[in-house]
Parts: structure tokens; C-alpha cells; sequence
């Protein structure tokens, strides 16, 4: 697999070290002295996205007007997203967006859904707390953002999100449900950016020779 690795943050250090050592090929790094849009990706099999909220849209887009199928992780620029959509279907392109790579987390939004519908017609209130390093730009979390949409869209309420920023905690998401008798709690805790790097890795895999839109939730479902 040859790659485009289109951000040279630590998310996209990471995805690079890994997948030399799994005998894949990096075709090209952007960085913000080399930004996406003046590379060539024409020999890339697929571009992988871990940018910034203000360089995401111009990168994808790039990607997708270059015939390439890319996959994003970078948060904080969704206003664009139904732009990205209709691009991608006009280019009969392929993307794939998720807010969190790691196949932990997926599992994690599948065990939050079905504990929001056990607890839909409970007395309890629900909350959702995410602590990230001090580096992260967003918050809260695009993660965070879609755990309390899973929770919003079946409990019909609007759960409270708080973030923490701490030295170079990878990511950390826990979600409760309080009563006046006990209290429900799951957490996520990422050990460190490999599962995110491994499961973009296997999303970038999977997504060449494919066409449209796609989730985390389609590579897991094969």
C-alpha cells in the first residue's frame, strides 16, 4: 500500500512509523511548510488525513479532485463535510471519516448506544467527561462530540460534555449515569496513539478500489 500522509503531527508520525514497519510505502508527507494541496498524489493508493481543523477541507478535497480515496481523523472542521459528500459522489471518489480510529472506541460507541437505550426511561442524568493533552485543538473531543450525539439521539435530551486538557494524556472518555441511590459509569482509556494510528491504517487498506461515503462502522461490519 502506497500512502499519502496528508499532516505531520504526532497523529501522522505515528501512522507513518507504523506503516513502514507493516512493509507499506510513504509516497508523500504534507506539513505546514509543504502544505497538501502542492503535492502530487497521482501514486498514492490512498491519502490519510490527520491535518487541522482550518487545513482538513482544502487536504480532503485535494485528495478526492486527485482521484485518490482518502480517509480523515481530523476533528473540528464538519461544517465542511456535506461539501466533502457531495465532492466525493460528483468524483465517484471514496472517504471515510471517523472521529476515532481506535477499534477499542468503536466498541465503545456500540456499548454506549445500547446503555443509553437500557437507561432511555430511567431516572438518572447523564454526563460526559473526555481529558486530552495540552496540545489537542478542539474541544471537546470529536469523539466526545459523537459518544453524546449517540446519546442525545436516543435518550431525547442534551447530555452536558466537560474537557480536561493534561500534560500528554492520548485520550480518556467517561460516561455516567447519576441517581439520588447509585451512579453507572464506562470509560475509555487509549494507552497511547497506536490504536488510532493502527486503525486508520487498516481503514486506509480497506477503502482502496471502493466507491462513496463511508464509517469505522463498514470496515468492522467485514
Amino acid at each position: 500500500m502506497k500512502i499519502a500522509i496528508l499532516g505531520n503531527g504526532r497523529m501522522g508520525k505515528r501512522i507513518s512509523e507504523l506503516a513502514i514497519d507493516r512493509g507499506y510505502t510513504i509516497v508523500c508527507n504534507s506539513s505546514s511548510e509543504k502544505p497538501a494541496t502542492s503535492l502530487n498524489l497521482s501514486t498514492a493508493d490512498v491519502a490519510i488525513d490527520f491535518s487541522t481543523p482550518t487545513t482538513a477541507f482544502e487536504n480532503i478535497s485535494h485528495a478526492l479532485n486527485s482521484g485518490i480515496p482518502v480517509i480523515s481523523g481530523t476533528t473540528g472542521w464538519l461544517k465542511n463535510l456535506k461539501e466533502i459528500e457531495n465532492l466525493c459522489n460528483t468524483k465517484k471518489g471514496a472517504f471515510l471519516y471517523a472521529s476515532n480510529f481506535s477499534l477499542g472506541m468503536n466498541i465503545f460507541f456500540e456499548i454506549n448506544k445500547t446503555l443509553a437505550k437500557l437507561m432511555k426511561n430511567q431516572k438518572y442524568e447523564s454526563s460526559l467527561h473526555e481529558i486530552h493533552h495540552t496540545k489537542k485543538l478542539d474541544s471537546p473531543s470529536g469523539t466526545a462530540k459523537t459518544l453524546g450525539e449517540q446519546m442525545d439521539t436516543i435518550l431525547a435530551n442534551n447530555t452536558p460534555i466537560t474537557a480536561e486538557r493534561i500534560g500528554d494524556v492520548p485520550g480518556t472518555h467517561i460516561i455516567k449515569y447519576s441517581s439520588t441511590m447509585d451512579e453507572i459509569e464506562i470509560k475509555h482509556s487509549a494507552k497511547n496513539r497506536d490504536g488510532f494510528a493502527i486503525g486508520a491504517l487498516i481503514a486506509g487498506k480497506w477503502i482502496i478500489g471502493k466507491q462513496g461515503i463511508f464509517s469505522m462502522q463498514d470496515v468492522l461490519a467485514q
